[in-house]
């Protein structure tokens, strides 16, 4: 899943310790898959010139070849830089807290009381299906709307499962 809880803990039990969930978008084409892919691109758009070599049509066509590859590396590479998303939910006995890091925008924040916030998800209202928020501190904040459904369900969930064991736990004067 693209999110992870940390600290992670062997036991099942959520405790009412201060705990971090990171979550980011889906990336479906790892480093060594994008080596993978340009080396093949290369290749297979390459092919046809080995029945050229030697020929003044080699020398015509190799600089629209050469710029098709690099105009396709350099899309990918900026698509991965847009992806660069990460949303981290930091919840401790004293507060919650969500910080949003957009890769060409000023950093969100979120704060709020955690005994005071409610997780909901939307089945239907919302921009993608079991849109999942939080709710505190007099605002309504997504999270995790890069999330496939099922995982921002079950995201959802072991939300209202540590947020039920931090109320549960003694509260510190």
């Amino acid at each position: 899943m693209p999110y992870e809880w940390l600290p992670i803990t062997n036991d099942a039990a959520p405790r009412a310790v201060p705990v971090t969930v990171r979550a980011w978008p889906h990336q479906s084409l790892p480093p060594a898959g994008f080596v993978g892919f340009m080396a093949a691109t290369a290749v297979f758009i390459a092919l046809p010139l080995v029945f050229l070599l030697g020929s003044p049509v080699f020398w015509g066509l190799l600089p629209f070849i050469v710029l098709a590859v690099v105009a396709l590396w350099l899309a990918i590479q900026r698509n991965r830089r847009d992806g660069q998303l990460l949303e981290t939910l930091t919840i401790s006995p004293s507060d919650m807290t969500l910080e949003r890091r957009n890769p060409h925008q000023a950093t969100q924040h979120w704060q709020a009381n955690p005994y005071w916030v409610s997780v909901q998800i939307h089945a239907r209202k919302g921009p993608v299906p079991d849109y999942l928020t939080l709710r505190g501190a007099g605002r309504e904040v997504e999270f995790g709307a890069f999330l496939t459904p099922a995982e921002r369900v079950t995201l959802c969930e072991e939300l209202q499962i540590h947020l039920a064991a931090l109320a549960r736990a003694p509260h510190p004067l």
